[in-house]
């Protein structure tokens, strides 16, 4: 669903209508109901008796009437005994259908979100580019919530409401046709008031659920990022943007409600205005020995049933009008094509960690009209070492995207082993490439689960000696818990050497014929610098290396530098021969941050 900044509905939106074909859409999202069809239908079943059941209250009643008045041929007593029978009975018929109900939908909406996620972690980068996480959290929230409520409630409301209607009409003409037609005079008014409230009703519920996935963006954005906030002192100022949002749910809210009130004033008006009307028709009938006082009775509570199932119509209806968007919105993710397939198992492969890179051309499809890279070429053989520097923003981490085929290119060839990447099983090449990021984010877990990403499988012996070459195992031990510690959200009860030497654990662990180093020293003091510095020449024996770096002293002994400007390679060469190189750029930053230093 197209939406606009801050979760407001587009105007797309606003102009789609629901018709018989955006219903039949959204029933798609109901095949996931298919594996539990059969405990569906014996729901339904339960439903159809514990509605059929529930009309057999008023007829009795009515003959308990007049039984008190010396008509029928049933006591007091017996019909009284059949009563509760019946209300007993129609207890068990409503646990039997709520309960099966309540199965079918958990058990669907949990196949819902697992499909959901599974696509929504398997699309390519370019997908979470141009959506916020608030939003694509509220799709697996809030929209798979607002399915649950109609598998488990809206559902069997409207199919019992509907039920009343059929057969509350059948009954109430089999009583008196006189009555039933007098009483149906009012009906047009009340379906035709239960439409239009009910569209408008939908649009504002529809608005509220947008402003609210609005202010959930803001609770995600504050709390990924609450160091910055912190650092900036920006507490009230994140108050005062989440409770803007949330005044702007409530209005929305407060608006729907006050129509739902109106819809429900009016309903109820009409309704006993109809009663009334009904109690007078009916009690000139009995005047006339057309009616009993009981069969009167009993045409008025089901009067009253078949009113109260019109008036819940229009909310039912509006309820599953949100249905239509909220179906819309996760059918959205569960049609994007996938970048990879988790259910196909794929052969492994070797890679040895040849890379070329061969007149590339790059965009990013969010900016189509500016050339990142503009025609790059450069060898790497298996197990050499290169550095790629610069100036932010030169090209130097879209090199490193392309290779791992975050992107596709926009021209030339990326070959890993003297294969083109795109040849290549998307899963079995990143197995192979290794990244030891700048800003290191681990899970919320233990330091063991988060070494262990590298290698799920991985057994404790196999976790220790990685945390050993990483240069960590002696602060790991020094924890009470050790392996089992606790490193809290993003890695945050861990120092910024820490989190990187549980990073360097991690794909040691992985072991990739390719390893790229983003940055992974330049946010360190000097002694946690030397500690990582001394893991990271541990993990690159043997590997293809690539070194994105600013901290040009690091990367001194490297085969190969290749100095990146305005996407292009300026120039390339060893240290001694850059570094001698007059007027070159890699010169000059090697003069700057000696001045910095």
């Amino acid at each position: 669903m197209a939406r606009g900044r801050g979760g407001e509905i587009s105007e797309e939106d606003k102009k789609r209508k629901v018709s018989g074909k955006s219903f039949k859409e959204a029933l798609k999202i109901f095949r996931f109901i298919l594996p539990y069809k059969s405990w569906f239908i014996i729901g339904l079943v339960f439903l159809l008796l514990s509605s059929v059941t529930s009309m057999a209250f008023p007829l009795l009643a009515g003959k308990l009437i007049d039984a008190a008045t010396g008509k029928g041929p049933y006591t007091i007593g017996q019909l009284a005994i059949t009563l509760l029978a019946i209300l007993f009975v129609q207890g068990g018929f409503s646990f039997m259908r709520i309960t099966l109900f309540a199965n079918v939908s958990e058990r669907a909406m949990r196949d819902i979100r697992l499909h959901a996620y599974s696509r929504m972690i398997s699309l390519p980068m370019r997908f979470f580019e141009q959506r916020r996480v608030g939003e694509l959290i509220s799709r697996l929230t809030s929209d798979v919530s607002q399915l649950q409520d109609v598998l488990s409630f809206t559902l069997a409301e409207f199919l019992r409401q509907l039920i009343t209607l059929v057969v509350g009409i059948a009954f109430v003409l089999y009583l008196s046709t006189q009555l039933t037609l007098f009483m149906l005079a009012v009906f047009p008014v009340l379906v035709v008031a239960a439409l239009l409230f009910g569209r408008f009703i939908r649009k504002l519920s529809k608005k509220a659920q947008d402003e609210l996935a609005a202010a959930n963006v803001v609770v995600e954005e504050t709390l990924q990022n609450v160091q910055i906030v912190k650092a900036f002192t920006n507490e009230s100022f994140e108050v005062n943007r989440y409770g803007t949002a949330l005044e702007k749910v409530i209005g929305n809210a407060l608006k729907a409600a006050k129509y739902r009130g109106a819809f429900v004033s009016f309903i109820i008006f009409a309704l006993f205005g109809g009663i009334v009307a009904v109690l007078w028709k009916g009690s000139v009938l009995i005047q006339q020995n057309a009616l009993t006082p009981g069969e009167l009775t009993s045409f008025i509570m089901v009067t009253a049933f078949i009113g109260g199932a019109i008036g819940g119509m229009g909310d039912l209806y509006a309820q599953l009008q949100k249905t239509i968007g909220a179906s819309e919105r996760v059918r959205e993710i569960m049609e994007e094509e996938s970048e990879v397939s988790l259910n196909s198992e794929t052969k492994p492969i070797r890679i040895y960690g040849e890379v070329a890179f061969d007149n590339v051309t790059f965009s990013y499809p969010t900016r189509p009209d500016v050339e990142v890279l503009k025609g790059v070429s450069f060898q790497v053989e298996a197990g050499q070492k290169i550095a790629l520097v610069g100036y932010s923003g030169a090209g130097k981490s879209t090199i490193v995207q392309l290779l791992m085929r975050y992107y596709d290119l926009s021209g030339g060839n990326v070959r890993v082993d003297g294969k083109d990447v795109r040849t290549y099983d998307l899963r079995q090449l990143r197995h192979h490439i290794g990244i030891v990021p700048q800003e290191v984010i681990l899970f919320g877990g233990t330091i063991r689960e988060n070494i262990a990403y590298g290698k799920p499988d991985a057994t404790d012996a196999q976790i220790r000696e990685a945390a050993r070459k990483a240069n960590a195992l002696e602060f790991i031990l020094s924890f009470p818990e050790g392996f089992d510690t606790i490193v809290g959200e993003r890695g945050v009860k861990l120092s910024g050497g820490q989190r990187q030497r549980i990073a360097i654990a991690r794909a040691i662990l992985k072991d990739p014929a390719i390893l790229i180093l983003d940055e992974a020293t330049s946010s360190l003091d000097a002694e946690s610098e030397k500690q990582v510095q001394d893991a990271l020449d541990e993990l690159m024996k043997g590997r293809t290396t690539i070194i994105i770096a600013h901290r040009l002293a690091t990367i001194r002994k490297v085969d190969f530098i290749y100095v990146i400007s305005e996407g292009r390679i300026l120039e390339s060469g060893t240290h001694e021969q850059l570094a001698d190189l007059e007027n070159g750029l890699y010169q000059h930053l090697l003069k700057l941050q000696f001045e910095i230093e």
